[in-house]
């Protein structure tokens, strides 16, 4: 197959990586679409700098915080402990 023989993109079809640009102290920035980090090239060497969205871990830790409370919940109405509760009271 010849290089003709490729499919071309479309112009239309979105980039995975933007343009490059270069900060005032010499590092060069790339950046990624839907951004899950930068690459950063400083002084030859590239080192990739992920992107938190800390709103994301916010709602991941409240989430998880409602159901094992909904599922505590549920667990003690269902079959609540303190009939199982005794204790022997010896001198």
């Amino acid at each position: 197959m010849t290089l003709r023989g490729l499919p071309r993109r479309a112009e239309s079809t979105p980039r995975l990586f933007g343009e490059p640009y270069e900060t005032p102290d010499g590092t060069t920035v790339i950046t990624v679409t839907n951004p899950p980090g930068v690459f950063a090239i400083r002084e030859g060497q590239a080192k990739f700098e992920p992107a938190v969205d800390a709103t994301r871990v916010a709602l991941l830790a409240v989430g998880t915080g409602l159901v094992a409370a909904t599922l505590g919940t549920l667990a003690v109405l269902r079959r609540p402990p303190w009939p199982d509760l005794t204790g022997r009271w010896e001198r």
